[in-house]
């Protein structure tokens, strides 16, 4: 499985609200060290939930302000785990692999 980046409002409501899997939403900015250490993170969770119903999100903040504005991001790295279009958890900040995993 890849990375999906989204880069519009449209792209978000097919790739996440209407997909019945689990979807991690990075919420994320290039700028950001944090981001950067998570993002090999990840790239990994995508080769490990290979065909899987799951799918890694990279929303850039600052290309995305609606979306970031409708999830009320404050604090990046933030990392959302949905299911079913629907957020089940909310994860702030740089963590260990194994803190993203189902």
């Amino acid at each position: 499985m890849s990375v999906i980046h989204i880069e519009w409002v449209e792209q978000f409501k097919t790739e996440v609200l209407e997909f019945d899997g689990v979807c991690i939403v990075d919420f994320r900015a290039e700028w950001c060290g944090p981001c950067r250490m998570l993002w090999p993170i990840m790239e990994d969770l995508a080769h490990d939930n290979e065909g899987k119903p799951v799918k890694i999100i990279k929303i850039n903040v600052d290309e995305n302000p609606e979306l970031s504005q409708t999830f009320q991001i404050s604090s990046i790295p933030a990392v959302y785990l949905m299911k079913g279009g629907k957020s089940i958890e909310i994860i702030v900040g740089a963590n260990p692999k194994g803190v993203y995993q189902n």
